[in-house]
């Protein structure tokens, strides 16, 4: 009997994967052509790729489904007796099995190029994929290494720590898996747990002379659309190769999806052409399409040039759950089987027929896995080193913080200080994600020296083709620009009642970076900050909707050394906190900002320092005090020491202290936090415990004194002040009195603290304003 030749070994496919004729004429052009860039020696090799990663993609498929259902898998093809099923299924198995074609297509890709190109998913609970397919490859996270891989050993431990839900002493994951992408998925760089966030993230990331392939869900294509902006952004002077890849399986959990119902793939691909992309759709079965799709898009870009070039856009047509019972279904979203094979005799047929449909004997996976293994002879990286996985950007040089005499804004002064700091440091790329009003939020220098980015500019206006503005009426997209540039230097700035928009997108970047610290691997992309202004007090002009302080109350609920919130109180401040934000890795720092002019309060020595500990004393010393007024934000530090002002007239002695950044007193709820926070000696000695002290807060009180529990003695002792939901179209002094925030509201509730006479300190028609029952313009 003669042996066939690779070709034909590729062309009779296995198990459930076969070739459709377009994808085998692309397949054969695709060997020529590499065969004539003498990247491959001969045609058998590159068929023998092709036929390596049919197998390869077949049994990850079925460990996809072991993962789901068994306690182990059978090496030599035998079907599993009761006892190996698990008592409770857990998975979601059919979108994992769609992206096992897709995952290993694309290291097929890397395999026949000799080029490593990066990988984000989007739909991060699909993480079974990457892990089946990297235990077999053996290309895992330190943390997985010796603990999953191909033996039948390593095979049953990643089965059975799969939604495991084992749990350490200390309260975390006790396994290196869990049910999203995470920091031990070895090259996994966002968790997709927010669902379409990725889409918008992926053209900002890969710098130029990289490659990126990003995996989308057509589930999440009806969540975030902002993602049909990416070639408004997509340059190849300044960006590498953007590669997105929608898996259409045409269903989400109970029903088929939007793109389905209006037409399918052939809609799909009219509608992104239409938003400037050149989209190909290709057999979402097979991972030779994925590849030969992959190659083709890369080249078209590289041959684009100076000339500009429409982003590829390759749309994967399967079914959901392709390759194993249930495909198609609803019911493969999670567990695609009727019943559990543990206890259901059908069930279990059926899962092990369908195993058995995607057996791979041991001889040749081992065979196939060596053939796709060409890493140190192509001279190339493993997957799990591309470089969007490992940022680590030089530390940037940083202008000197100054402060100059008078009123000054602070957005002003920011603005004139990130220009320098741009300027200083052209080897890193910039993006300022805008969502709108850069100008009137007093960025105007940044918006003149880095320009937003068009298609088209407009004579006259400050647009470039390469602007580093990425502007668009959605705040999770420009968002996304600045934490997808994870090589380069960037700034988010927003309304301060909008940000809140993207909470979602930072929280998930938050808990991605804490834990990878968690794990001793922290993160080196250089802290992003988020300047959020045009805030609750200034924007006293607007109705309510444009009044609340929500953003930085939340990401005081995440943990502070990953989540800085910060509340300067002047522009030199201001300053300091985005100069300290720089010097760090893997923050996110919401930093409140006024755009107003204010008083200067503190000289630059000074606001280094404040910043540098969080807090610290602005007038009087708390030694001598009867009472300590705590301000956070601008315009409660002006209210505080109008307040100081007016006890000092009727003898009370007070002093005014600041709280730059909340999360540095907290009581820490780990060791990470703990070596954040400051020490019980450093906080006694800013905060004497048994002074009474009233706290004027930008925020709403009550989480605020959460975050300060430990300045908190207790309602006889601490009161607290801010924003309690009033508002409308007032001006600053309205807001202030509105949510009895003024210096009187601070005086009086000082009185009810320290025992002072209330009709000593306030005139009648200022005691009837602080009633209710006066005039509010008697407090001004």
């Amino acid at each position: 009997m003669s042996v066939p030749s690779a070709r034909s070994r590729w062309l009779a496919g296995y198990g459930p994967l076969q070739h459709r004729a377009d994808t085998v004429a692309a397949a054969d052009a695709l060997v020529q052509q590499l065969l004539d860039q003498r990247h491959l020696a001969d045609a058998e090799h590159g068929y023998h790729l092709l036929s390596a990663a049919d197998r390869l993609a077949c049994m990850a498929m079925s460990v996809v489904a072991h993962m789901t259902y068994a306690r182990r898998i059978d090496l030599q093809g035998l079907p599993l007796p009761a006892a190996d099923f698990k008592a409770n299924p857990e998975g979601h198995t059919g979108g994992s099995l769609n992206m096992v074609p897709a995952f290993v297509g694309y290291l097929l890709a890397n395999a026949l190029s000799g080029h490593t190109r990066g990988w984000l998913m989007g739909q991060g609970h699909c993480v079974a994929a990457i892990e089946a397919v990297n235990a077999l490859t053996g290309d895992v996270s330190p943390a997985q290494r010796g603990r999953y891989d191909r033996s039948a050993a390593g095979l049953a431990q990643l089965c059975q720590d799969f939604y495991s839900y084992a749990i350490d002493a200390k309260g975390r994951p006790a396994v290196p898996l869990g049910s999203h992408a995470g920091p031990n998925t070895a090259g996994a760089v966002c968790e997709g747990g927010y669902l379409g966030f990725a889409a918008l993230q992926y053209v900002h990331m890969p710098l130029p002379g990289e490659s990126l392939v990003a995996f989308l869900s057509d589930g999440a294509f009806e969540e975030q659309r902002g993602s049909d902006w990416a070639p408004r952004w997509w340059r190849h002077q300044d960006s590498g190769h953007a590669i997105p890849v929608m898996i259409l399986n045409g269903r989400r959990i109970e029903q088929r999806t939007q793109i389905v119902q209006q037409g399918g793939p052939a809609w799909l691909a009219a509608d992104v052409r239409a938003n400037g992309f050149d989209p190909r759709i290709i057999d979402g079965r097979d991972p030779t399409a994925f590849a030969c799709a992959i190659i083709a898009a890369d080249a078209a870009l590289a041959e684009a040039g100076d000339n500009t070039a429409p982003l590829p856009y390759l749309i994967a047509e399967t079914e959901k759950g392709f390759g194993f019972p249930g495909a198609g279904s609803n019911a493969a979203h999670n567990l695609p089987l009727a019943a559990n094979p543990h206890h259901d005799a059908t069930a279990r047929a059926a899962f092990n027929a369908g195993a058995q449909a995607l057996f791979v004997p041991a001889a040749e996976l081992d065979a196939a896995l060596a053939t796709l293994a060409n890493h140190p002879a192509r001279q190339r990286p493993l997957e799990s080193a591309h470089p969007m996985a490992h940022r680590h950007p030089p530390a940037p040089t940083l202008p000197p913080v100054a402060a100059g005499p008078g009123q000054r804004s602070a957005m002003a002064a920011l603005d004139a200080w990130f220009c320098a700091l741009v300027s200083a440091n052209p080897q890193l790329r910039v993006r300022v994600g805008n969502p709108d009003e850069l100008a009137s939020n007093k960025m105007g220098a940044t918006l003149a020296l880095l320009k937003h980015r068009v298609i088209q500019p407009e004579a006259g206006v400050a647009e470039d083709r390469l602007g580093a503005v990425i502007t668009a009426l959605n705040e999770e997209a420009v968002a996304a620009a600045a934490l997808g540039n994870k090589g380069g230097l960037n700034l988010v700035v927003s309304y301060e009642a909008f940000a809140v928009k993207m909470l979602g997108l930072l929280r998930q970047e938050i808990i991605f970076a804490r834990r990878q610290k968690e794990l001793g691997q922290p993160p080196g992309w250089l802290s992003v900050p988020l300047v959020v202004t045009s805030h609750t007090w200034e924007n006293s002009k607007n109705e309510q909707s444009h009044q609340d302080p929500t953003i930085g109350e939340a990401l005081l609920g995440e943990m502070s050394d990953s989540a800085r919130v910060l509340f300067p109180v002047d522009a030199a401040t201001a300053v300091a906190a985005l100069h300290r934000l720089y010097q760090g890795r893997g923050e996110i720092g919401c930093v409140v900002v006024c755009k107003r002019e204010l008083p200067q309060h503190l000289d630059a020595a000074s606001a280094q320092a404040l910043v540098r500990q969080g807090a610290g004393h602005v007038s009087g010393d708390p030694g001598d005090a009867q009472l300590q007024l705590v301000a956070i934000g601008a315009y409660q530090l002006q209210q505080a020491l109008r307040a100081q002002a007016h006890l000092a007239t009727h003898g009370c002695r007070s002093c005014v202290s600041v709280v730059l950044e909340p999360g540095r007193l907290r009581i820490p709820r780990d060791e990470l936090e703990a070596a954040f926070v400051l020490d019980d000696s450093t906080l006694q000695a800013l905060f004497p415990p048994a002074l009474p002290r009233v706290l004027l807060s930008h925020t709403r009180p009550e989480p605020m004194l959460g975050v300060l529990r430990r300045l908190d003695g207790g309602p006889a002792h601490t009161t607290a002040l801010g924003y309690i939901n009033r508002g409308g179209t007032l001006d600053v002094d309205g807001m202030l009195f509105a949510n009895r925030c003024t210096w009187a509201h601070a005086v009086d509730a000082a009185a009810r603290l320290t025992g002072l006479d209330r009709e000593q300190l306030f005139s009648l028609a200022q005691r009837q304003a602080l009633n209710g029952c006066g005039n509010p313009c008697d407090l001004q």
